[in-house]
């Protein structure tokens, strides 16, 4: 019994090291794995040593995180809702899709730069195309924060149903030209490319506003606020475009000499065909929906 005790508390310890420990391992595992990998390394006895500690480092933070993070999510949140403008956005979900509108025109005109930028640095078509994609969603985010700050979510649902349905046109009508510009790409063959570092940056993004845009679409659809479906379903087609655009800078950055000629237009082809597919359904489902709606008021 007491070794049982004694082998239960050199585990606890081996899971729990001290912080310090902790981070040493972190840190030491984290600058021999970039060592191995930039001198090839790979299959030395050395490696496989730095791959233990890496994997020992990885366990030991990833228990810390689920004992350490739940405590401070609960205390984050009681002061959030202790807050005066924390509590309105827990609470009031107009209010919270009225600032989750502002944070995604925001991060649209950041992604606008981004590629205008990138476009004009690299005479990139497909770079300028995008900013024009993504401008257009900027000045419909722009018409629903309009309409949001000076009627309100909720209080003028013809007035709503309105400006659903242009939203839903202007999407549509954007469609058809990603549609065209997908098919020069795969003619060309080129399409978005990222250099350096940015392109995880970009894919980190990517996932992101692509899961977050999923958990908001199922997460307002029991407000059944046709404002809140636009926004929800402007922000879903910004996130597909941005994966059809990760797509083709990985495919041009990480593509070796074996893949065949053909694979990446098969790739982007395929994935681009579904992103418009989406987007189109999605379009003509929101202008079917408030079209009912509006004859029947």
């Amino acid at each position: 019994m007491c070794r049982m005790m004694d082998w239960k508390k050199v585990g606890k310890k081996l899971l729990f090291p001290p912080i310090w420990l902790m981070i040493l391992c972190s840190v030491v595992s984290a600058s021999a794995l970039a060592v191995i990998f930039i001198k090839g390394w790979d299959t030395s006895p050395f490696a496989s040593v730095v791959y233990v500690l890496s994997f020992y480092s990885l366990t030991v933070v990833c228990a810390a995180c689920v004992v350490i993070l739940p405590g401070c999510f609960k205390r984050i949140k009681r002061r959030v809702y202790e807050n005066k403008f924390g509590n309105r956005y827990l609470t009031d979900a107009a209010y919270r899709t009225h600032v989750s509108l502002y944070l995604s025109l925001g991060i649209n005109l950041l992604y606008v730069a981004t590629s205008l930028f990138t476009g004009i640095l690299y005479r990139s078509l497909w770079s300028v195309t995008l900013a024009a994609y993504y401008i257009i969603l900027a000045v419909m985010h722009f018409l629903l924060l309009r309409f949001a700050g000076k009627i309100g979510i909720g209080k003028d649902r013809v007035g709503e149903l309105r400006r659903a349905k242009l939203c839903g046109m202007i999407l549509m009508t954007v469609n058809l030209a990603l549609s065209g510009v997908v098919a020069l790409v795969i003619v060309q063959n080129k399409g978005f490319e990222y250099h350096g570092m940015l392109i995880y940056v970009m894919a980190t993004y990517t996932f992101y506003v692509t899961v977050n845009a999923i958990i908001n679409i199922l997460k307002y659809r029991k407000y059944h606020s046709p404002v809140m479906s636009a926004a929800k379903g402007i922000r879903f087609a910004a996130a597909l475009v941005s994966m059809l655009s990760l797509e083709t800078a990985m495919l041009s950055q990480f593509g070796t000499e074996k893949t065949t000629i053909h694979f990446n237009q098969i790739m982007v082809g395929a994935t681009g065909a579904g992103v418009c597919a989406i987007v189109l359904t999605m379009s003509i489902y929101i202008i079917v929906r408030t079209n009912k709606e509006l004859k029947r008021l």
